[in-house]
């Protein structure tokens, strides 16, 4: 279901029409208004090359946000990686502490006793 929200940026207002939810959609157009506002106050910029700047600002924080997650996503990988190393470990240590009892029953003649 597409939802409408009108956003005032720059004093300017805009509607913006999307599946996201109003407050979702809301909290975008603040943040484009921020940034705008940001490059209009600082950079002292007309509002054409502080639209440009902004933007190049947000598409900087999600390309370094995309590198931030992917590494995240190996670093998981590799514990899980090492987390399944251990556990094939583990269940080896099992079998040979399991073929070793046997041999121990073996070696005491089956009766259980156990030292």
């Amino acid at each position: 279901m597409k939802n409408r929200v009108t956003m005032t940026i720059c004093g300017e207002d805009y509607n913006f029409v999307a599946d996201e939810s109003p407050e979702y959609m809301e909290r975008v157009g603040s943040y484009v208004n921020e940034k705008m506002n940001e490059m209009l106050n600082v950079g002292k910029v007309g509002r054409t090359d502080a639209a440009v700047l902004a933007a190049s600002n947000i598409t900087d924080e999600l390309f370094k946000s995309y590198e931030a997650a992917e590494k995240l996503r190996s670093q998981i990988k590799g514990y899980v990686d090492e987390a399944n190393r251990a556990q094939a470990e583990a269940s080896d240590l099992k079998r040979e502490v399991f073929r070793l009892q046997q041999k121990l029953d073996a070696k005491n003649g089956g009766n259980g006793n156990r030292h």
